[in-house]
């Protein structure tokens, strides 16, 4: 009887969440709710956790608790230290979620709510959370070696180098732009710069407490978040003496961010990455889970259509088709090839068990898809003419600009009807000089958050309150992403440079260390103090090709994995890594293809004939060093992007071979796992 009632709620479940995608696909006529959308991701979460994932960790991957891990057998006390399960899940989540659940589906939200809300549903569990489980696997079966290195052992030497180039290139981008959000957003806010530093010591107190024996993680933690709840209420009443020293600029708050994620990749992981991270997820889980609440509570009616004009493309957020550009717009939340450099770096060299596979790497998936989808919610919840407008890339201090944006906008129909009054009252009210042009996603996202909270919380300031505050909680959700970024790209510049300087490859070296982590935090540095000086200049150029970056690495992941499975003896499940491969190499392929050469798609070839052209009719001054940085800066672009699709199309063709040799039994599987050593009961 038990087992027919569990059954019974299962299929309760399966078809609560299948009516809910098709009341938010097929209604029209009046806006959809947003509860219908929160019940579809709790519906799917659930599915795909309790089935899913168990079939994935036991039948395909066939984990063996009894078997030590990386952590246990290689434990150092610096990088390999066996943790508590939820601890390296808070620390896992808070790596892997960076600005992506966020900004990525607020910013494709141009598309409509719809096509995010599939691509999120369909991508974390049917992708994501494949790619970010079995590449943890890996590693925690291969001594925590990161992704390159286990590329070249399993398949061979030049592929294994090509992948650690091509790593460590789009790494460095990617940690850049992610160092050059929390710039932007931390510069001249005492607030939130007080919140996010005080973290610091927290997790240092935190680190060295548990590292010591006697103290818990619970009382730690009960200790950690009391202090962050304190430093968050804190930072308004700051004292004038201590906002004056921390109202900082660009340029330092690039330094600041530098000696920073310096400092985390080379200190033992328990002294702070972990602890900070851990920590992190507190406010991130509370806060999205607030916003949660507030959404179930006020059940807001999504405003934004479900499809827009743009999904054919012409968007001003998103220049291209909604194929393939939703799939790169929402990467983390979806399928993110960041979460493998996480999955194969510190991650590994923490989970104590095997088991534990399944809750950190397919489960922090997951719950990082719920929290797009309230990012979609916050987004779409704004009226699609506030949205526009909020999203537009003028200067906000040209008012003819300005008036012939907001009347492009009214063009598309009274749905995106919008006012210039309407816009500076808003500013007003969120406590901003201006609220037109905040493009990047972020300020949307707090926007929307900050409306829910102030109509559950009011008060005569409340909507500047929260907004303020959930742009200092984007910052951190960013930070923790970067650091642990920095130490896992640390760990793949030593497997490189180990290749000339064996000794260089030791993480447990502090030579090996510090110069890696130097040379790396030098590379992205430089990227990232561009873009803090100049706005326009090279770091900020490349914001268009950090997606298609971003899922290039996950296609990295998949023909690893892919490989892996073969070599396994799991030849008939290789569909579960295979299927994902295709699909995310024609979609960052074609993604490419159109940011190079198309011109609905903003392309960088037509945008390099366009500054030529202006360049030659004659125009001086600012224009002229407008045109001329704009120019140079496209000509980045194009050899970037060609670079990374080459990069990638020698290791997805190399990989093709492998297969085929494996699977004709021209070449012997051998796997490269360290030696089996059963785990200390």
């Amino acid at each position: 009887m038990k087992r027919l009632l569990t059954v019974l709620l299962w299929i309760f479940i399966s078809l609560l969440g299948m009516t809910a995608v098709g009341v938010a696909a097929f209604q029209r006529g009046e806006p959809v709710n947003a509860l219908w959308l929160v019940v579809a991701g709790l519906c799917t979460f659930a599915v795909s956790y309790r089935f899913y994932s168990a079939w994935l960790c036991a039948k395909v991957l066939t984990i063996d608790d009894r078997r030590a891990p990386a952590a246990v057998t290689c434990a150092d006390g610096k990088d390999f230290v066996p943790t508590s399960k939820w601890v390296v899940f808070g620390h896992h989540f808070a790596a892997i979620a960076g600005p992506g659940p966020l900004v990525g589906p607020v910013l494709a939200a141009q598309f409509g709510y719809l096509p995010g809300v599939l691509w999120i549903l369909i991508g974390a569990t049917l992708g994501g959370g494949v790619h970010d489980a079995v590449i943890l696997f890996a590693s925690m079966r291969r001594k925590g070696k990161s992704l390159g290195q286990m590329l070249k052992e399993e398949m061979n030497p030049f592929i294994g180098f090509i992948a650690m180039i091509s790593l460590l290139a789009i790494m460095t981008i990617l940690l850049a732009v992610l160092g050059l959000v929390v710039v932007k957003a931390l510069a001249e806010s005492p607030w939130g710069l007080f919140t996010i530093a005080a973290t610091i010591p927290l997790a240092f107190i935190m680190g060295i407490a548990i590292k010591s024996g006697k103290v818990g993680v619970t009382p730690a933690t009960i200790f950690g978040v009391i202090g962050l709840l304190a430093a968050v209420v804190g930072g308004k009443y700051l004292p004038e003496s201590w906002n004056h020293a921390l109202t900082l600029d660009s340029k330092t708050l690039a330094w600041a961010i530098m000696i920073y994620g310096f400092a985390a990749s080379v200190l033992p992981v328990w002294m702070l990455l972990a602890p900070r991270d851990y920590l992190s997820t507190f406010l991130k889980l509370g806060a999205v889970g607030v916003l949660a609440v507030f959404i179930v509570v006020l059940a807001p009616p999504l405003h934004m259509p479900a499809i827009t004009p743009f999904v054919h493309g012409g968007g001003f957020i998103v220049p291209g088709p909604v194929f393939p550009f939703v799939c790169i717009t929402i990467a983390c939340g979806a399928i993110s090839g960041f979460h493998a450099l996480i999955s194969s770096g510190t991650t590994p060299k923490l989970l104590a068990r095997e088991k534990d596979i399944r809750l950190v790497g397919y489960g922090s998936m997951v719950t990082e898809m719920l929290v797009s989808l309230m990012a979609i919610i916050a987004a779409c919840a704004l009226s699609p003419g506030q949205y526009f407008a909020i999203n537009s890339p003028v200067n906000p201090n040209d008012n003819v600009a300005v008036a012939a944006q907001i009347e492009k906008i009214n063009s598309y129909g009274p749905t995106y009807a919008v006012t210039l009054p309407e816009m500076q009252q808003l500013a007003k009210d969120l406590g901003e000089p201006h609220i037109i042009g905040k493009t990047g996603g972020a300020p949307t996202f707090a926007v929307g958050m900050a409306h829910m909270f102030a109509k559950v919380i009011p008060g005569n300031t409340a909507l500047s309150l929260w907004y303020h505050f959930a742009i200092m909680f984007e910052a951190l959700f960013i930070l923790t992403t970067l650091d642990a970024g920095t130490r896992v790209g640390r760990f793949i510049l030593q497997d490189l440079l180990g290749q000339a300087v064996p000794a260089l490859k030791d993480t447990g070296s502090w030579i090996g260390n510090v110069t890696a982590t130097g040379l790396l935090v030098a590379a992205w540095g430089f990227f990232l103090y561009q873009g803090a000086i100049d706005p326009a200049g090279i770091a900020k150029s490349l914001w268009p090709i950090f997606g298609i970056s971003n899922q290039l690495l996950a296609v990295i992941a998949f023909c690893f994995g892919t490989t892996l499975l073969i070599k396994m003896g799991k030849a008939r499940y290789c569909w579960v890594t295979g299927v994902p491969l295709v699909f995310l190499t024609m979609v960052t392929f074609t993604a490419g293809w159109l940011k190079i050469w198309d011109a609905g798609s903003a392309g960088f070839l037509p945008e390099i004939a366009k500054q030529q052209k202006l360049i030659e009719s004659g125009i001086q001054g600012k224009a002229l060093e407008a045109a001329k940085t704009s120019l140079f800066n496209a000509r980045i672009d194009v050899a970037v992007t060609a670079a990374f699709l080459v990069f990638v199309a020698i290791i997805v063709l190399g990989t093709a071979r492998e297969c085929w040799l494996l699977l004709r039994k021209r070449k012997e599987a051998i796997l490269q796992e360290s030696d089996y050593v059963a785990l200390a009961k």
